[in-house]
Order: structure tokens, then C-alpha cells, then sequence
């Protein structure tokens, strides 16, 4: 048995392919190789997988036989996707390949010919360029046979004065130089066979070329017997969507999803098995379909001059172990390349079976990360048009409910769903009935299975609500150790939703109440809470107001030297009633000690003061017994005031040195009793 042929076209070798299908009805197009392969059948189209990423897979299958050349149209904005995801599997096939026109292929071909028609030249200038070339023309009913020497430009006969000229052909002929007025010539012919074809080949290749938007792909498949072959390859898609509804008057709320598709492509859906995937992988646009070149440094001539010198690493020895780990790298690097050759890249989904009394139309499974729905049966749609195709149907939870998320007058009509279906379900509208009648719209994010959402789709005139806000401080705790006294407090935020019920029912309410940064929630319990969001459920009784007080605290974290505080600031923290009743005590004790050192400082502060006064009067005194001479009654009289001075800044020295010892025992009492305060 041969080997199977299996080619992965990623950048090797260029493919085209059109954004959004083949062309041709039915799928691509076969016919015989320009080695006498006979034409082949048609490779229908057979699968389409379409991605909620803006993508589609496409699968073409059929029996073919000899050498085949299929051409695939693509659309030019596809092209860089196709060189991507191209994949062409021939169990027969030894040397498969891909051609196309590259995207300046048409012009480099053209200016490449001898004859250029890249521009878009007038009869002038194809002459001017083809100087020198032999041609025959038909003018005036005569026959001339001549080279091209040039054109040249006179004026128009009977417009001398209206700067209009005519082209002449000037040829060279048997008989001489001749011109022609190129206006009335015939016919002009190459004599040059050559000419002739690269003219034929110029007109053919822009015939060709005339949809600017399409490129024409080439697989050429050789082989001898009939088999089986099959293309695939990813390309841009329109998205597919989905639209749900949700009968909540049946007694088991009914769930049923249907999808959107666009066959926005050039090619009829015949019989095709569909499918739809629902995920976000990763996908990008690579520019693998414009030429690219390299660029690369202009070196100097080597004529002549000494060669540089050069130094090269050190080697070593390859051992007969570092063969064989090399051998079994590459052994094993083999092996996995069969494993993934052998696997299929897209391996047809199963059917699931969904519990639960699910009435499926579309089987679901997961495939790669996401999640893939197959329409149960095979789909025709015609090229431009849009279909509906069912999804699920489902009996599923469902529980009516209010809803309100802190803003607005009026509560929000909603409901609380679970996704019992068995599914994962992609995000999409949803159309809810409620009694027979149309309730409103809600949309619904990605429902994973097992999943509880919220959805919304109206206003409850009947219920009022309000919202208002308050926010207190209050200590939580104090302690005091080292000197330092730590106060932790609580930022107390509350809110109060109140309801007022008009109606004559009784109704169940969810409020959803928004985090506030670095908080924690007191009261009430949550039943339920989001990434920023607590949820808490409320009965409103009929006729009744109903509150709701919502507390969350933010702890806050004061640290005190006491050692730094004035005597009023201590006094203020031990009258403090929120601080407990042992420290206020022991503040209040630090405040008689506080004060005692203030004292002492006082005290000895006057001492100094007085001490100063006197000195002062000492030195006017002395100043004055200077001026007036001790001899003289009046300085006789400063000298005994100068003694009794003396004696009395002795006795406040004194008295000084005692008050600052008061002092400083007074201070270390103080400091001693604030250092070894420890509450907790």
C-alpha cells in the first residue's frame, strides 16, 4: 500500500484562495494536466465549519483520477489566510504542487515580453518602442513593408493654428524613407513571428487578469488510478450569530436558541454538513502573499589587497554517545512527525445526547478549547443568502424575579436561568414571552453549562425604589506599647434601598450591591456575590414599604508617640469616650505626670528668668560705679547694691539648680510610665 500524501501548505508553497468560497456552483473546478491527464469530476464542497473568530473551514471531497489539475478562484483578500491553512491530502499523489499568479506577476510578465503592453500604451508609443522592427502596413490601399525608424508629430491638416497634431510612422523601406499618417493607415503587421506571439500572450494575460479581485489557484495532484482526494483551508467568514427565546409563562420555562448564518460567498451550499463553533482562538493576518525580498549590503570589489584576519572557535569531538542521542533526537522527532501526520487535523464531531428531555436540533460538542454545534441535517443555501438554523430547544430552570442594581427609580423585570440544556451557549439576544405575550429583550454573555445567570428585560412600574447613603467613624480598638498608642478605626459606610410595592402581589427581589473599594461587607449576608457585586434577596409584600440596609467597613490605622504630645493633646485623647476606659485611665495618669514635668519646667523657667533680670542689673550697676568712681558718695551707695545683688543671683543659682533636678526627675518619672504602658 502506498504511503498517504498528505501536504500541509503553510509557507512553502503559495496558494490562493477567495475570502468567502470557490466560485464555481457545486465547488471547485477539475480538468486535465497539461501532460494528457484526463479531466477529472467535480470536487463538491462537502463540510463548512464557520467560528464566531471571523473564520470558516471549508472541506471540498471527491474521487478523482489520473493526473488532475484542480483550479480553485479565490478572492485576493483571502490569499494570505489560504498560504496559511492550505491543506491537500492524495493518498496517491508522490509530487503534489500549487501554482498562481503571484500580485505582480501580470506586470513583470508583461514588461518581460517584447512587446509592452504593462501601461496601457496608444499605437504611438508601441511603435516608438519597437523601433528597428519590420512591418508591413496597408495605407491608401498600397502595401509597404519597412522597419520602424521613430514617430514623429506634425500638425493636423486644415488646424495649423490649433496646436493639433497628428502621429506619422516613419519607415524605412526598399525605396527609401517614407511616413504615413497613423490616422490613415489600415493595418500594421510584425514580420517577426516572436512579435507576434508576445502580442498574443500580452492580450491574453490581461483578458485574464480582467477581476482584479479574484486569483485563480492551481493543484495539480498526479497520479495514475482513481482515488479519493480531499482540500481544506481556513479563510475569512462572516460571523455566525445567535438568537435565543424564552417562554417564561409554560411550567417549565422553555429555552430555545437558533443561529444566524450568511453564505456570503460566490458558491451555492449544496448538501453541505454545517457547523458552527463558538470559542475565541488566536488568529492573525500574516503577509505571506506579496513577494518579499531581503535586503542585502553592497560590498567592495575584491581586486585587490590583504584578506582580514580571521579567528574561528575551538572544536570538539563528537562521541559515539552524542551520535546516538543525536539518532534518537532525531528518531524521535520521525516518529512524531508520523503521529501527526497519521492523526486528522479535523476529525469529524459525534453526536452527544443531551438529558434532561432535550429536543435537539444541533449536536453539541466541545472540540480544541470550544465548543462546536453540528446542524443534525445537511444544509443548502444559495450563495448571498442568509438562513436560520435551530440550535437547542430546552426545557430549562427559570425563576421570574426583580432586579435592581442601585440605580434608576424602578426595579428591573428579570429572571434567574440556569443552563440545564447540556450546552455551552454562545452570547446572543434574548426574546422573552411571559403569558402567551412578548415581556421585553435581554442579552445574555457566553452560558457555560450548569451555569446561573440574570437577565433583565423591563422595568416594574409598580415598585418604587430609593437609595440613600450615610457613612460614621468609630474606634474598633486601641493599644498602646513602646511608647507608641495605635487606634484602629472603621470607616462605616452604609447604604438603605427602600422599596415601595404598589401591587397587589407579593414579589421577590434581587439587589445587586456594588463593592466599595478596600471594604468588607458586615451586614447582611450575601447569598451570592460577582467579581464587584454582592446579591441580596428581599421579599416586597404587597401595599408595603421595604428597607434594606446595606453596611461594609473600611478598617483605618492611626499610630501615636505619645512622648511628642502636649498636655492638652492628651487630655483630649483620655476624655475621648470611644477610646476604652483602662487606657483613658492610663492617659489620664500620663497626663498628671505630663503636667507635673510642665511645672517643674515652669518653675525653673521663672528661677532662670529672675537670675537674668538680675545679672542684667549687676552689669547697668557696675557701669554706673565705672562713671562715678567708688570714692564718691553715689558710688559708695552702688557698691553696697552691687553686694546685696550678689547675694541674691547666688541664692537663685541655687535655687535654679534644684528646680532643674525637679525637672529632669519629673521627666524620667514621665517618660519611664509611658514606656512601660503595654495594653492591648
Amino acid at each position: 500500500m502506498k504511503k498517504k500524501a498528505v501536504l500541509f501548505l503553510l509557507c512553502a508553497i503559495p496558494a490562493v484562495i477567495w475570502a468567502q468560497g470557490i466560485i464555481d456552483t457545486g465547488g471547485s473546478r477539475q480538468t486535465g494536466t497539461a501532460s494528457g491527464g484526463q479531466p477529472g469530476a467535480s470536487l463538491p464542497l462537502n463540510r463548512v465549519v464557520i467560528l464566531t473568530s471571523g473564520l470558516a473551514y471549508y472541506e471540498h471531497s471527491g474521487s478523482v483520477n489520473g493526473n488532475i489539475t484542480i483550479e480553485l478562484p479565490f478572492r485576493l483578500d483571502a490569499v494570505n489566510d489560504a498560504l496559511k491553512t492550505l491543506i491537500i491530502n492524495d493518498p496517491s499523489s508522490a509530487n503534489p504542487s500549487v501554482t498562481y499568479q503571484s500580485e505582480n506577476t501580470l506586470i513583470q510578465t508583461l514588461r518581460s515580453l517584447s512587446i509592452d503592453l504593462s501601461d496601457m500604451p496608444n499605437m504611438a508609443m508601441i511603435l516608438t518602442r519597437l523601433r528597428g522592427v519590420e512591418v508591413v502596413i496597408t495605407s491608401a490601399a498600397s502595401v509597404y513593408t519597412g522597419r520602424i525608424t521613430g514617430i514623429e508629430y506634425r500638425p493636423s491638416a486644415g488646424q495649423i493654428f490649433t496646436g493639433s497634431n497628428d502621429p506619422w510612422l516613419i519607415l524605412n523601406t526598399k525605396d527609401g524613407m517614407m511616413s504615413f499618417n497613423l490616422n490613415e493607415i489600415g493595418s500594421i503587421r510584425f514580420t517577426d513571428p516572436v512579435i507576434e506571439q508576445d502580442l498574443n500572450r500580452s492580450l491574453d494575460l490581461i483578458a485574464a487578469s480582467r477581476n482584479s479581485f479574484s486569483r485563480q489557484l492551481l493543484v495539480n495532484l498526479p497520479g495514475t488510478a482513481g482515488r479519493n482526494v480531499s482540500l481544506s483551508y481556513v479563510i475569512p467568514s462572516p460571523v455566525w450569530k445567535v438568537s435565543y427565546r424564552l417562554d417564561l409563562g409554560s411550567a417549565r420555562p422553555l429555552f430555545q436558541g437558533w443561529a444566524i448564518v450568511d453564505n456570503d460567498s460566490d458558491t451555492d451550499w449544496i448538501n453541505v454538513e454545517l457547523s458552527l463553533v463558538a470559542g475565541r482562538p488566536v488568529s492573525f493576518i500574516q503577509q505571506l502573499y506579496p513577494p518579499y525580498y531581503v535586503s542585502r549590503p553592497v560590498l567592495p570589489l575584491s581586486i585587490a589587497g590583504t584578506a582580514e584576519a580571521s579567528v574561528y572557535d575551538r572544536s570538539y569531538a563528537v562521541t559515539e554517545k552524542a551520535e546516538a542521542e543525536m539518532y534518537m533526537m532525531s528518531d524521535s522527532s520521525a516518529a512524531r512527525t508520523s503521529m501527526m501526520q497519521a492523526e486528522p487535523l479535523y476529525p469529524s464531531m459525534q453526536s452527544s445526547n443531551l438529558s434532561g428531555g432535550v429536543v435537539e436540533t444541533a449536536s453539541g460538542s466541545d472540540s480544541g478549547g470550544q465548543f462546536e454545534f453540528t446542524i443534525r441535517n445537511p444544509v443548502s443555501l444559495a450563495r448571498r443568502m442568509s438562513a436560520m438554523f435551530p440550535l437547542v430547544e430546552s426545557a430549562i430552570e427559570a425563576k421570574a424575579t426583580l432586579i435592581y442594581s442601585g440605580a434608576g427609580r424602578y426595579p428591573k423585570l428579570g429572571a434567574e436561568i440556569t443552563n440545564t440544556t447540556g450546552m455551552k451557549l454562545p452570547a446572543g439576544p434574548v426574546t422573552v414571552y411571559d403569558g402567551g405575550i412578548y415581556a421585553g429583550d435581554a442579552l445574555l454573555e457566553f452560558w457555560n453549562e450548569n451555569e446561573k445567570r440574570l437577565i433583565s428585560f423591563g422595568e416594574d412600574l409598580s415598585v418604587t425604589a430609593s437609595v440613600s447613603d450615610a457613612s460614621l467613624r468609630e474606634v474598633s480598638a486601641v493599644a498602646v506599647s513602646g511608647g507608641v498608642m495605635t487606634i484602629t478605626r472603621y470607616w462605616i459606610y452604609n447604604k438603605t434601598y427602600t422599596f415601595i410595592n404598589s401591587g397587589s402581589v407579593s414579589k421577590s427581589l434581587i439587589i445587586e450591591h456594588n463593592q466599595t473599594a478596600q471594604t468588607e461587607l458586615v451586614t447582611p449576608a450575601a447569598f451570592e456575590k460577582t467579581a464587584s457585586a454582592y446579591r441580596f434577596n428581599l421579599t416586597l409584600p404587597a401595599n408595603r414599604e421595604t428597607s434594606l440596609t446595606v453596611s461594609e467597613r473600611r478598617p483605618v490605622s492611626e499610630r501615636i508617640t505619645l512622648l511628642s504630645l502636649r498636655a492638652d493633646s492628651f487630655l483630649s485623647y483620655a476624655t475621648n469616650q470611644e477610646i476604652p476606659a483602662n487606657v483613658r485611665a492610663a492617659l489620664q495618669r500620663a497626663v498628671e505626670l505630663k503636667q507635673a514635668v510642665d511645672a517643674a519646667d515652669a518653675a525653673a523657667r521663672d528661677i532662670e528668668t529672675q537670675r537674668t533680670r538680675l545679672i542684667s542689673d549687676q552689669d547697668r550697676i557696675r557701669r554706673n560705679l565705672e562713671a562715678a568712681g567708688s570714692q564718691t558718695p553715689q558710688g559708695q551707695d552702688y557698691l553696697t547694691r552691687l553686694v546685696s545683688l550678689d547675694r541674691e543671683i547666688d541664692e537663685l543659682a541655687a535655687n535654679l539648680s534644684r528646680a532643674q533636678a525637679q525637672v529632669r526627675t519629673a521627666q524620667q518619672a514621665y517618660e519611664s510610665y509611658i514606656n512601660g504602658i503595654n495594653l492591648q
